[in-house]
Parts: C-alpha cells; structure tokens; sequence
C-alpha cells in the first residue's frame, strides 16, 4: 500500500501537465499601439508616407551613412561632412531597465551587447518619448530646443544642422528618417512589468476600466524624457577626484566610448589607440585646459573651428558618471606607467 501512494504521487507531481504562462493579448502590440487603445494621445507624429520619396530605407540610409536617393534616383549631397547620426547614437536598447538613468548599468549593458557608449541618448524607443533636448540643453543651443522639447520633426531638424554640422533635411528626408525610427519603437518585451500589472492592464483594456491608470503604469516603465546635467571637471585636474578610480572599469569607458571616436580617426583628427603613447600623451594633457585634456574635452566636448566644422560633443552626468571619469582616469594612469 506504501508503493502504490508513493507512485501515485509521483505520477500526481512529475507527470501532470505544467500549468502554461498567461498569455496576455497586448503583448502583440508595441508601447504605442496598446497606449493608443487605453486612449492615450501622447503618441504624435505618425510619418507621412503619401510624400514622394519617403520610406524606411532611405531613412535608414540616411541615418547611418549620410546619403539616400533623391526622387530623381540621384544620390543625395551628403548631410554632413562630418557625423552619421551613430556617431552619437546607438539604435539599440542600451539600458538594461528603461525606467532609471543608470550610466554604471548603461556601461555594463554596452559591454554586454557590444555596443558603444556614447553621448546622446539612443534612438531605440526615441519615438514613444514626449520631450527632447531636456535640461542643461538650453545652456549650448539656447532657444533653439524650445521649438525641438515637444516636436520631433524639430529636434531631428537641429541635430541635423547644430550637432552634426550639417546641412537642412528636405520634408522627404525628415519624414523617411522619422519613419526608420518607428521600426526602433518600444515593444512590451521591453519593459519590465510584474503579473499583477500586466493584469491590471489586460482588464482596464477589455473592460474599459481604469485606463488612466493603466497608461501611467506603462508610462512608468520608460523615460519619456533623456534627462542632461552639465557638470564641471574636477576641481584640482592634477590630482582627480579625492575617491579611488577604478581601472578595470576605466578600460570599459575607454574602449566603448573614447576608441569608438578615435580609433583610426573614425570621427576625429585625433587618433587613439592601445598603445603606451596615446596613454602618455593623454596623462600629459590631464591637468590642462586644452582640448587634448580628457576632462575638458569630456565635460565641456569642444567647439567647431573656422574651416573645421568637427567637434566633440561632451557627456552629461547621465552619460557618464563622475566615478566612470575617474575610473577612465585611473586607466589612462595605468597604462602610462
């Protein structure tokens, strides 16, 4: 009798059928389109595919090489002389959860992915946020943000002409480029929500109840905004900060962030390498304000020269944290010794 309950229980445990995941409606649709469905109206500026010459692809071409095809089958004069849109973008998720700005986790998660960490935010879900050129923005380009904070088509637009140095977007390239980053639009897979929440949002979508809710805790999940802090250098450049850097992450922040520029003079005139003169060369320049001094040229970036349209763009504190400057700092240290 002892043997017969033991194999019935058993068969009760190993052999019963494992109870499947919820499989929850929504989860087929991207962020925008169940936003869309709870009757949310942030969601703005779908592309206007009825214009000549907009698609995907030229957007696409556009924002990774600088050319695309003129309605004439031409190829189009480049946008800039100087940057693609990679240079300071990713088009990849870059954070591991989307709802912190987190610079340590983002840095984690680029060595992770293989990616490279830049200093613009990515364009990966750049279409379900609400407000551009956020913060300490309005210091470097001043009133041109205003129109840009709420209007996508306007922060494309300058960063077309003020970041990368380049020339005006036509309608049709806005709009092509507009419609490539739909595809980089956020998916539910990408948000991290419990089982009570998704619930929540299953049920205020069939039964018309609490939506209000619903949107705000789908919202809650993403920034909606890039948040930017300008910040200075330390105090005394000689000396660093008064806490211990660590090199090990230092050689994160340099490998995905200084190489990803200056190896092989990607995006600038000044080379960089592994070798033990580009470290010593970069430690001569620490303490200086010259724009060979990693903490000037990372705090404040530099400005474009008469003739020379190129420049550095510099990293907010969100980018990269005081402690990841001093981490690449002690590296630099390191590797000149």
């Amino acid at each position: 009798m002892k043997y017969i309950f033991l194999i019935i229980l058993f068969c009760t445990y190993f052999l019963s059928p494992t109870p499947e995941a919820t499989n929850y409606a929504f989860e087929q649709y991207s962020v925008s389109e169940v936003l869309t469905k709870l009757g949310d109206k942030s969601i703005k500026f779908p592309p206007q595919y009825q214009l000549k010459n907009v698609s995907v692809e030229n957007g696409k071409r556009l924002f990774h090489t600088g050319f695309s095809t003129k309605p004439s089958g031409k190829r189009t004069k480049k946008q800039s002389k100087h940057f693609v849109c990679t240079s300071c973008h990713n088009v990849e998720r870059e954070d591991p959860d989307m709802s912190v700005v987190d610079p340590q986790a983002r840095l984690e998660y680029a060595q992770e992915k293989g990616i490279p960490f830049l200093q613009g935010t990515t364009m990966y879900g750049a279409v379900n946020r609400e407000n551009f050129y956020n913060g300490d923005y309005y210091k470097k380009y001043g009133d041109l943000v205003l129109k840009a904070r709420k209007n996508i088509y306007e922060a494309i637009q300058l960063c077309a002409v003020e970041c990368a140095q380049g020339r005006k977007l036509k309608q049709w390239e806005l709009e092509s480029i507009l419609a490539y980053l739909w595809t980089l639009e956020l998916q539910f897979d990408d948000l991290i929500l419990s089982e009570e929440e998704k619930d929540f949002i299953e049920t205020a979508m069939k039964e018309d109840l609490e939506k209000d809710s619903a949107i705000a805790i789908i919202k809650s999940k993403y920034i909606k905004g890039a948040p930017a802090t300008f910040i200075p250098p330390p105090k005394d450049r000689k000396k660093g900060e008064a806490y211990a850097g660590d090199p090990q992450n230092g050689k994160l922040v340099y490998d995905l962030s200084c190489k990803h520029c200056h190896e092989n003079e990607r995006y600038s005139f000044f080379a960089l390498d592994d070798s033990k003169l580009s470290f010593r060369h970069l430690k001569k320049h620490l303490p200086t304000y010259s724009r060979y001094s990693m903490y000037q040229v990372t705090r404040w970036g530099t400005s474009p020269l008469p003739g020379k349209g190129s420049y550095m763009p510099h990293y907010t504190k969100e980018k990269m944290s005081e402690q990841q400057l001093q981490d690449l700092r002690a590296y630099v240290l390191q590797q000149a010794e």
